[in-house]
């Protein structure tokens, strides 16, 4: 079975254990040269994938090209048994990204509470089928009430531990309670495959372990992780390593970043 996207694109249904990723002598190439290249991959559903290098060799790219918001200039990938790039509306369609900066950065000025407001409002409207969005209003409500708990639960986010619980602004939150609010907002969207960026960034090792074992419990809820970090742990089934693109890498700013997810068309 499948169902046709708001893009015309027919996206099959969601299989048990996420999305498996697979890519062959897969790379991105920029206006300053290969961002990366040469990059295999063979991950099953579910799997926890870390794509593990220094800053500056490519990851960012890497995350954004198999969750379909950056076009591929060599080899070959599917997410889910989509191709990349010829089926890259179908990818994004299935797939979110978390904690990536300039893409996905959260308002320090909103409440928890209006993040996950705003995101199931979004994803009800975008993404709703036309009998869905004309159910009842209290029906609509419990099913975005019910997306939200879900969502907070399985990115390990108690919102009664907050400072002011729901009501928390961003800019009050620590490192790991603000990458688990973004994990929470992707993960509205019920995803087969999400994308993480900067896990490790700026962490003590107590709190990478956390992240790392929360993105475990992510897999084991069904979903496939692709996890950029500095040094892959242990826990990940699969290691992908852009460190030997770093000499000729384009460089991995935020603003590229930016503009390649808005050459997708996912601005």
């Amino acid at each position: 079975m499948s169902e046709e996207g708001p893009d015309g694109v027919n996206v099959p249904d969601a299989p048990d254990g996420g999305a498996a990723v697979a890519a062959a002598a897969f790379g991105v190439k920029g206006p300053r040269g290969w961002a990366f290249r040469g990059i295999d991959i063979d991950a099953a559903p579910g799997s926890l994938i870390a794509v593990e290098g220094p800053s500056g060799s490519g990851r960012t790219c890497l995350l954004l090209a198999l969750t379909g918001r950056m076009r591929p200039a060599e080899g070959t990938a599917r997410v889910g048994g989509l191709r990349l790039p010829k089926e890259m509306p179908a990818v994004r369609r299935v797939s979110a990204l978390a904690h990536v900066p300039g893409v996905t950065d959260l308002d320090p000025a909103l409440t928890v509470a209006e993040h996950l407001r705003e995101r199931a409002l979004l994803r009800r409207r975008f993404d709703g089928s036309l009998r869905a969005l004309l159910r009842p209003r209290a029906e609509r409500a419990a099913e975005a009430k019910r997306r939200i708990d879900t969502a907070l639960a399985t990115a390990g986010l108690d919102l009664d531990t907050l400072p002011k619980a729901a009501r928390t602004a961003v800019r009050d939150l620590e490192r790991v309670e603000a990458l688990r609010l973004s994990l929470a907002l992707a993960l509205i969207g019920r995803p087969l495959l999400i994308g993480v960026d900067d896990t490790d960034l700026k962490l003590a090792d107590a709190e990478r372990a956390e992240v790392w074992a929360r993105l475990r419990a992510i897999t084991e809820a069904g979903i496939t992780v692709v996890a950029v970090c500095s040094e892959a742990p242990d826990s990940a089934d699969v290691v992908v390593s852009t460190a030997h693109e770093r000499a000729t890498a384009a460089p991995d700013t935020d603003k590229e970043t930016a503009d390649a997810f808005a050459e997708a068309g996912r601005a």
